[in-house]
């Protein structure tokens, strides 16, 4: 967060038991003594910090799964509010998250991964329920953080849990979660490979209770998610069953080289991983329901990418549904009710493909 070289200090983001969560640390630059936590022991959840550049005042930011976000201005040598009514300790406001918790699975690899699930209103376990995976996967973000809204569907046009529906969220190899540098670098060369492969063993361990329906799993994301749920889709189709994409990277060789090559190699020196991590590679496999969805005007994940796929996918005569937004960018949001509309599709694709309510 902060090299304070007038105070001989380095401020770090950490959270050594639970990797869901982070707190601020501070350590002497020279390497002398231990780490200590700067952030309140009380505070249990995602904190963030804006610290000044000389180290004396910070923006200290909060929130859990069950806590609004919230924040305050902090004198940084002892940690004092500037407006103690309104600190944090004082000003923080909870709410019902009872039926969202969450949990470690071990996959296949003897890696354990951290996921979060909310459960269906007036679960019964007696019966079988759907389930809606939410994925990204990507190196770039983690999608099982202690923190506010993490579990809320953005995009579902009702309530998941009322209608019942499960909802899952697991956090592989690769992402920058506080696991540690072999966690981080696990996904090298590996893009679309060892991020999937923990996707679906972790599903594939979850879904042995009885009460998950293996007929009704469905798996959506966005930009990288999109990527991660084709992947899935394709790589695991005993698995999943509908696969809503969205704005997709479906070739890596697509999308800017200075976030492949960081994470790929070059492919002038070994495209294999290009190849391996590509949805396209494995469109040939589909056999659940497909809805690809994806902006003409996407400047970060150019429209290129769903052509490509549907050429593949024409190729091998699969059936699938398209929605392309005429002249929309990555976020989908540009034009009168594009949002809304593009609520409803996805909410009525997940209801009429993988229905909802116990069985």
């Amino acid at each position: 967060v902060l090299i304070d070289r007038e105070h001989d200090l380095i401020y770090f983001m950490a959270s050594p038991e639970n990797a869901t969560e982070s707190y601020l640390y501070k350590t002497l630059i020279n390497g002398d003594g231990t780490a200590s936590r700067v952030t309140p022991q009380g505070l249990k959840g995602t904190n963030t910090y804006e610290i000044s550049p000389d180290g004396n005042f910070a923006y200290h930011g909060f929130s859990s799964i069950d806590i609004y976000p919230t924040g305050e201005w902090l004198v940084m040598e002892n940690q004092i509010p500037f407006d103690d009514k309104n600190s944090i300790a004082k000003s923080y406001k909870k709410v019902d998250s009872s039926s969202t918790s969450f949990f470690k699975v071990i996959v296949d690899d003897s890696v354990m991964l951290d996921a979060w699930i909310t459960k269906p209103e007036n679960f019964d376990s007696t019966k079988k329920y759907p389930v809606v995976f939410s994925v990204y996967t990507e190196p770039a973000s983690s999608t099982v953080i202690n923190e506010f809204g993490g579990p809320n569907n953005f995009l579902y046009n009702g309530d998941l849990s009322a209608e019942g529906y499960f909802q899952i969220s697991v956090d592989n190899r690769g992402t920058p979660s506080l696991r540690g540098t072999k966690w981080r670098k696990a996904i090298y060369k590996h893009v679309g490979q060892v991020n999937i492969r923990d996707q679906a063993m972790a599903a594939k361990k979850i879904l042995d209770k009885a009460w998950f329906d293996k007929d009704r799993v469905a798996v959506w994301g966005w930009s990288g998610g999109g990527s991660a749920t084709l992947n899935l889709l394709f790589q695991y189709p005993q698995i999943y069953k509908t696969g809503i994409a969205i704005a997709p990277v479906t070739n890596l060789l697509y999308y800017d080289n200075i976030y492949t090559e960081r994470y790929s190699g070059l492919s002038q020196e070994d495209m294999q991983p290009y190849i391996k991590g590509s949805p396209i590679t494995y469109a040939k496999n589909l056999k659940g329901n497909l809805l690809l969805v994806h902006g003409t005007g996407d400047d970060n994940v150019h429209y290129s990418n769903a052509e490509a796929l549907i050429n593949e996918l024409v190729k091998y005569d699969k059936t699938f549904q398209v929605m392309p937004y005429p002249n929309r960018t990555h976020s989908i949001s540009e034009g009168e009710g594009t949002r809304e509309h593009l609520s409803n599709l996805y909410t009525s694709y997940l209801k009429q493909y993988c229905p909802g309510g116990a069985r």
